[in-house]
């Protein structure tokens, strides 16, 4: 049985690859092997070689993007795009569909004055059932 969401209508999103949800504090962007490799790939550098560059071991936890010391990502170009939009981790994919950012209409407004892309009219209407499939992934 579907459970009936605030935004059982759905929410518009259109990324602008502006990179405002690419730093602004402290956090983690947690990878797989499988992304890293596609990371690495992107980059035209090998796996060992990319990891040994931008990725930090959370001890018992698992490994991670590292971030510039004004906490924006490393993968953040200075024209604020990511520079692997392409093969980015499914964390960054699921943007703005994160458990915290749509779990009621206030944090969804509060996600939208950060992004640019939340409410977007041309942005794509994604349905509850997309965002919560974008949800589990995350």
């Amino acid at each position: 049985m579907e459970i009936q969401r605030w935004y059982k209508d759905g929410l518009r999103f259109k990324c602008r690859q502006c990179g405002k949800c690419c730093g602004g504090g402290p956090g983690f962007v947690w990878t797989s092997e499988e992304e890293i490799a596609a990371i690495a790939k992107e980059l035209g550098m090998s796996k060992e070689e990319f990891e040994s560059t931008f990725i930090r071991k959370v001890r018992g936890r698992g490994k991670t993007l590292k971030e510039r010391a004004n906490f924006d990502c490393v993968l953040l170009g200075e024209d604020g795009k990511c520079l692997v939009y392409e093969s980015r981790p499914i964390q960054c994919r699921t943007w703005p569909f994160w458990d915290a950012c749509v779990e009621t209409p206030r944090e969804w407004n509060r996600t939208a004055k950060r992004c640019p892309g939340c409410n977007a009219k041309e942005g794509k209407l994604y349905t509850q059932e997309e965002i919560d499939e974008s949800r589990e992934k995350f």
